[in-house]
């Protein structure tokens, strides 16, 4: 195969509909939208108009609350950890940060940083230095000989 006879499937690919361009277009004059009303013209805004009536959705009681300040932690599970260090991804003789956490791709990006889960078994002795940790976390890390030190924030 050569770059010039690549491709697409056929039928992965479909001409968009151009509409009001004649009638020998099958979509022209009124362009599919049928004949007269508000819905034929342009500049429509008809989903949460009720006739005047006060719309469902502000007729309906609003709960809840979205902190504007929240701290969104990138988290890492330690089955994840241990299954990077036997693929020889992270060294588990130094120290683990968060920086060698993403350089080996366990992590994309830090966020406000990086928070260790309980999901999974550890089993290598590891030194981790991270923004946050569960409790249960740092019990396993603890019970496999290492250690999981914990930034004050």
């Amino acid at each position: 195969m050569k770059l010039h006879e690549l491709r697409d499937n056929e039928g992965a690919t479909k001409k968009r509909m151009r509409v009001g361009r004649g009638p020998g277009s099958g979509k022209g004059k009124t362009g599919g939208r049928g004949i007269k009303g508000q819905k034929s013209r342009s500049g429509v805004a008809i989903k949460g108009y009720e006739g005047g009536q006060m719309p469902l959705y502000q007729r309906l009681p609003k709960r809840g609350f979205n902190k504007p300040n929240r701290k969104a932690y990138a988290v890492v599970n330690l089955g994840l950890i241990q299954k990077f260090i036997d693929e020889g991804k992270l060294n588990a003789s130094e120290a683990i940060t968060e920086e060698a956490l993403v350089a080996s791709g366990l992590v994309r990006r830090t966020l406000d940083g990086i928070r260790v889960l309980a999901k999974g078994e550890i089993s290598a002795k590891v030194e981790l230095d991270v923004t946050g940790a569960s409790k249960s976390a740092i019990e396993a890390v603890e019970k496999a000989g290492g250690s999981l030190k914990v930034k004050s924030a």
